[in-house]
């Protein structure tokens, strides 16, 4: 009986170990770093979103390399992924990278980005059979 208590006990530590890892990025494949950061998107904060959504594409678009973008990405937090995505942002700024002449830095760049997601919102068209926000329609 004791040596099944102590298994369960290792069991549950290392269930715990593995499960630790929520608020960072798997980078074992394009298919898990994509999931990671579709879950840590929807935990952090609204105002926190976008930028860390860019900040993954930019380093994405940077690292055409599969392997070296998802070692550059694993085990990555939020906010240390962002950090590098301004890093990225920066150099090809100072590297005269067309897409980034328009912004004067990475706040406005984001504050765009911000206001576009506003105006997607805003257009977005409810459909007619969801009016009371019911998911089951009659078909």
């Amino acid at each position: 009986m004791r040596f099944l208590s102590t298994v369960f006990v290792f069991i549950m530590c290392a269930l715990l170990l593995g499960c630790s890892k929520g608020s960072e990025i798997n980078g074992r494949s394009l298919k898990t770093a994509n999931r990671s950061v579709s879950m840590i998107k929807d935990r952090l904060p609204t105002e926190q979103r976008i930028e860390f959504e860019v900040s993954y594409w930019t380093l994405r678009d940077s690292i055409k390399n599969k392997d070296e973008f998802l070692d550059a990405v694993d085990g990555k937090s939020a906010d240390e992924l962002i950090i590098l995505g301004k890093e990225v942002f920066e150099n090809r700024k100072n590297a005269g990278f067309k897409n980034y002449d328009q912004y004067n830095n990475w706040d406005q760049m984001i504050a765009k980005f911000t206001q576009e997601r506003i105006e997607q919102n805003k257009h977005k068209k409810i459909d007619s059979r969801d009016r009371n926000n019911s998911v089951l329609y009659k078909l």
